[in-house]
């Protein structure tokens, strides 16, 4: 298998994992697009995945696939397979960068073992208020994205 970077003509290859239902809430009121967006900045997106339980809407789903989200449903604990998943691309290799859309502590480990493997990590927070401390603490970088759909980064 040719690593990733080759693959994308040596470019800085991202890959993005959104935590739909830590991030699509109401009271964040945060467009995927403007999290596509951040992670865009990082440089190349080799994988772009929005992971969602079993009551997501059709609308949902249709809006994210039309906006080049891949979408995966479960029907268990959707941070289990996503941080299944991001682990596992993060131990690819060629991955430059691993993003992790949530405010959910559970994705600590998943920043930590991607870190270890060499790969550049960064927390992406729905919000001020939907930012966790220990995600951004255990990411390289981090950044909140606010309803008018401006990224920064995240300040101590």
């Amino acid at each position: 298998m040719q690593p990733l970077r080759s693959l994308l003509g040596g470019e800085t290859t991202v890959a993005l994992f959104v935590d739909g239902p830590n991030v699509l809430r109401e009271e964040f009121d945060v467009d995927l697009d403007d999290v596509r967006t951040a992670a865009e900045d990082l440089g190349r997106l080799a994988a772009t995945r929005l992971y969602l339980d079993e009551h997501a809407s059709p609308g949902l789903i249709q809006a994210a696939e039309a906006h080049g989200f891949e979408v995966t449903i479960t029907s268990g604990d959707v941070d289990v397979k996503l941080a299944v998943d991001a682990t596992e691309f993060a131990l690819t290799d060629g991955l430059d960068v691993l993003a992790v859309a949530s405010r959910d502590t559970d994705f600590k480990p998943v920043l930590e073992k991607a870190a270890q493997n060499g790969v550049r990590t960064v927390a992406i927070a729905p919000g001020e208020y939907g930012r966790s401390d220990a995600l951004r603490n255990a990411a390289h970088d981090a950044q909140i994205v606010d309803p008018d759909g401006n990224a920064e980064a995240s300040e101590d």
